[in-house]
């Protein structure tokens, strides 16, 4: 029973986004957003160490070109924020992105084993991405791989401001 109490305790429960310091996205952008964030609710291990009072609620910014993971409780009440620098994930995101217009390129005109291997290499990239996320998390947020796999989606479906 305490498992399964720490199951429905140690999760998010609602993912927002701060438009003042994200800004909206292209209707593209934007459904991606909320698929990720969907997908992120649906299936999620979230804790915070030494504190017990989830589930929890993540309220995502950017403050001064960083970012910013804002935690809140059940009822909306703030229990701490993370401010994480984005200069470790430039080279992954740039190269994220570039791999994905080149996925997006190969659909319309290259073989199936081409795009496979152009799908395998934006995975990796993606998993390497995740793999980054959960270091800079560590003794932060308790979270699986795949947990800090769709937050990180969730980082590549943002449209940074400037």
């Amino acid at each position: 029973m305490q498992h399964l109490d720490s199951l429905r305790r140690n999760r998010l429960i609602n993912i927002t986004l701060d438009e003042a310091s994200i800004g909206r996205g292209s209707p593209d952008q934007e459904h991606e957003r909320a698929i990720a964030i969907y997908d992120l609710i649906e299936e999620n291990a979230f804790a915070l160490p030494g504190h017990a009072s989830g589930p929890y609620q993540l309220h995502i910014g950017l403050h001064e070109s960083k970012l910013a993971l804002n935690i809140l409780d059940e009822a909306g009440e703030p229990i701490i924020a993370h401010i994480l620098s984005l200069t470790p994930f430039r080279r992954i995101l740039k190269d994220y992105f570039m791999i994905c217009e080149s996925y997006f390129a190969a659909i319309r005109t290259a073989s199936p084993s081409q795009i496979e291997a152009i799908d395998m290499g934006r995975r990796g990239l993606h998993n390497e991405g995740a793999q980054l996320l959960a270091e800079r998390l560590r003794g932060k947020i308790e979270c699986d791989f795949d947990t800090s796999r769709r937050i990180f989606t969730l980082v590549t479906a943002l449209h940074w401001k400037g």
